[in-house]
């Protein structure tokens, strides 16, 4: 009973996040959004110092394709050679590269020209929704949830999760930072991710529970 009520709420959570996620598109596509993000903006690059620019850069340098890859390969050997869960691959590999996929579509669709008030770094392509913002999020995540499932400690748990977040929240905030994105392109892009993410969890614990049932009819028919 309460695994199913663990995929219930992750459902909802997925709803949840594909309402707000069109909220913030409804939004943006009306242009009801602009004052919010350049308040936002004018309080994030109001704290630039050199020290703060070099720190953000390190995320935005964390965040972006070669080194998702590299990490995401890197997650990929360990739960393939170390913790032998082909499964739990299968998982990680179509969040990661899914949300690579439906970002490019998403950037498609909306063609949001990115910020152009005081840029930090030179950025290519559209802005809505934040890739960087998507990929920390489905990469961490998704490493959350899986070590998450191997840690039998409360504490060894609660470090994972809060660096993880960690992660996703400065990544996302370095490209506020940095000039590069309005906030409601990270917003959008955490919303997105989030809603595929949820998506992908629910699917995974009802193949998990699927398997069970089958394994335990199998038991008692033998």
């Amino acid at each position: 009973m309460i695994p199913k009520l663990k995929i219930t709420f992750v459902l909802i959570l997925c709803i949840l996040s594909l309402i707000c996620f069109s909220l913030v598109a409804t939004l943006i596509q009306g242009q009801q959004l602009a004052q919010f993000d350049h308040h936002m903006i004018s309080i994030i690059q109001g704290m630039e110092s050199p020290g703060l620019t070099l720190f953000m850069k390190v995320f935005t340098i964390i965040g972006s394709t070669p080194i998702v890859v590299i990490l995401a390969l890197s997650a990929m050997l360990f739960l393939y050679f170390v913790l032998h869960h082909r499964f739990e691959l299968i998982f990680f590999i179509s969040i990661v590269a899914g949300t690579a996929i439906i970002n490019t579509l998403l950037k498609l669709y909306f063609v949001r020209q990115r910020p152009d008030l005081h840029r930090l770094i030179q950025e290519t392509g559209y802005s809505f929704p934040s890739g960087h913002s998507m990929e920390a999020f489905a990469l961490y995540a998704s490493l959350a949830f899986l070590l998450w499932r191997h840690l039998s400690t409360r504490i060894g748990r609660s470090i994972i999760i809060i660096l993880c977040v960690l992660m996703i929240i400065l990544i996302g905030m370095s490209r506020i930072y940095l000039g590069v994105h309005y906030p409601s392109d990270v917003i959008g892009g955490y919303l997105a991710s989030g809603v595929y993410f949820t998506l992908g969890v629910w699917l995974f614990q009802w193949y998990k529970e699927y398997r069970a049932y089958n394994k335990k009819i199998k038991q008692k028919s033998s």
